[in-house]
């Protein structure tokens, strides 16, 4: 039961989020973008020490990779959203006469976990405030004194550029009570949650919008096409990224036949040990729980550790632990999800046969979330794409940063979405735009009743739908031809926000006269950039 000081605390917590929240309200996008460079710039400076904070506190991880995380969270993620439009008119569209304006979604209640703890905790910042949301974080107990440091770093970042520092705040003394409580308090606007499967729930059951998580089992096919020892090369460094701790990483090897013996031989180049006979029932017991899920006190451990609390000898260099298997399920406890350096490895004959296991594997424990293939069939790519109950297929890459977007161009995010099949709300990777409201303001286009004048001349000064598509068409119609005169010398007929974008990109001026036509947006942005030259 949570207390009456409890409940003050938390209410005192959210009315200084709540007037956090009104200054931020007011800022521009240029203000805010401010903010949020100043948080990812100080993060990514702090990206090793905080990383170190994280691993001694907890014992996860290594602190070389969690500096990776940080940077993830920090300047590959800025530098991802930094051009998004979150505030104001984010999108006018002439044809449909349609404009989005973008609003908060208002103070965001955020769970953090003890296995990616600082990274988890600038991202759910920078996402939040880039959308002007303040946000409180509920941190594992586990976790709290890194994650109070980084809480502590981006109030300081806050105060550097003069923004109310009570936009992002902390509970000290969390517990299980008062974490739900702070999800389903009345202030709350949306929940982001990343954690165990029972506080997610949690927070799918608090009665406010939340963005969950499910857990991921993910499967890596190595087809009979592809090229092996860079294939291996690749799940031996996702697996052992942080030691297994992202959800992303692999947890099964399926192997084609026809390559699987080279594939056993590139695994034990690359400093695997493979489990023989009782030696996979000795891991199974020490990793995985009797409820089937990771046992704590070995993620985020080396592999050499397991092994000994297992009672196995490997070699002082092995980095991972494979366990051969012919089933999943729960007679083969070593094909759910492990958060360590354990592997599972299946071979099956042809990518129909393996299809059919990486569907099995998704099943127990991992629908909606990732899949990997290192393949050069485009068919079998096909096939993949089209079948597999996964919401992430990554291609020729590790899993582990592929999906995070680290290795590809999936938008950085430590909150990976696993759609409806994994009981959540999307299937993306979690990010800015999630964080605001879109207001959609539409103009009359099919009239019920006659009037004097357009109903939308005095935005978009009545241009036709026809007139526009035409220049449009026009437009694109150029792209595959030769250049024939200077841009210098071009008048625009109509300007909008997307022309000077590009004009701004190409260090150019945007001629205009009297009868160019120019969105309210391309007019904002080039007025901004001084970037028209009237003829």
């Amino acid at each position: 039961m949570i207390n009456f000081l409890e409940i003050v605390m938390l209410d005192s917590i959210f009315e200084k989020a709540e007037i956090a929240g009104s200054i931020l309200e007011e800022y521009s996008q240029e203000e805010i973008d401010r903010v949020v460079e100043q948080i990812a710039k100080d993060g990514e400076a702090n990206a090793l020490r905080l990383g170190e904070l994280a691993h001694n506190e907890t014992g996860y991880g290594k602190p070389e990779d969690k500096k990776i995380k940080n940077i993830l969270a920090t300047k590959l993620l800025w530098d991802s959203i930094k051009n998004e439009k979150t505030v104001g008119i984010i999108k006018e569209d002439p044809v449909n006469k349609i404009i989005e304006v973008a609003a908060p979604v208002g103070i965001v209640a955020a769970v953090i976990p003890s296995t990616n703890p600082t990274s988890t905790t600038l991202y759910k910042a920078i996402i939040s405030l880039k959308g002007r949301n303040p946000i409180i974080f509920s941190p594992h107990p586990a976790a709290k004194g890194c994650i109070k440091e980084t809480v502590d770093l981006i109030r300081n970042s806050l105060k550097k550029v003069g923004a109310p520092e009570d936009a992002v705040q902390i509970l000290e003394n969390p517990t299980i009570e008062l974490t739900k409580q702070m999800m389903s308090h009345p202030k709350t606007g949306v929940i982001l949650a990343t954690g165990g499967l029972g506080l997610v729930k949690a927070a799918y059951s608090s009665g406010k919008p939340a963005y969950g998580v499910g857990p991921g089992n993910v499967p890596v096919f190595i087809e009979r096409t592809a090229d092996v020892e860079k294939a291996v090369k690749d799940v031996i460094a996702g697996k052992t990224f942080d030691n297994g701790t992202v959800c992303a990483s692999e947890q099964a090897i399926i192997a084609d036949k026809p390559v699987a013996k080279q594939v056993v031989e590139e695994l034990l180049k690359n400093n695997a040990y493979i489990l023989k006979g009782d030696e996979m029932d000795k891991v199974a017991k020490v990793v995985v729980t009797e409820k089937f899920s990771a046992n704590p006190k070995i993620v985020g451990k080396p592999a050499t550790y397991i092994a000994q609390l297992a009672g196995v000898n490997v070699p002082d260099k092995t980095v991972a632990l494979v366990a051969p298997l012919d089933g999943v399920g729960k007679e083969y406890p070593l094909s759910v999800e492990k958060l360590s350096p354990v592997l599972a490895l299946y071979i099956e004959d042809g990518w129909e046969a393996a299809c059919k296991r990486c569907i099995q594997l998704l099943k127990f424990g991992g629908l909606g979330h990732s899949l990997g293939i290192h393949t050069r069939n485009k068919e079998v790519l096909k096939q993949f794409a089209l079948k597999k109950p996964a919401s992430r297929i990554i291609v020729n890459s590790p899993t582990t940063h592929g999906a995070v977007g680290y290795s590809t161009n999936l938008m950085p995010s430590m909150t990976l979405g696993c759609g409806t099949l994994g009981n959540n709300i999307t299937s993306e990777n979690i990010t800015a735009k999630h964080m605001i409201n879109v207001k959609r303001v539409a103009f009359e286009t099919n009239p019920v009743n006659k009037g004097r004048f357009s109903p939308s001349d005095f935005y978009f000064k009545d241009v036709k739908a026809s007139t526009i598509e035409s220049i449009i068409e026009s437009k694109l119609g150029e792209i595959d031809k030769p250049v024939e005169k200077d841009y210098k010398d071009e008048v625009y007929d109509f300007v909008c926000e997307e022309d000077v974008k590009k004009a701004v990109r190409e260090n150019r001026k945007i001629l205009i006269n009297d009868k160019t036509m120019i969105t309210p947006l391309a007019l904002d942005e080039g007025r901004k950039h001084n970037i028209f030259k009237k003829v």
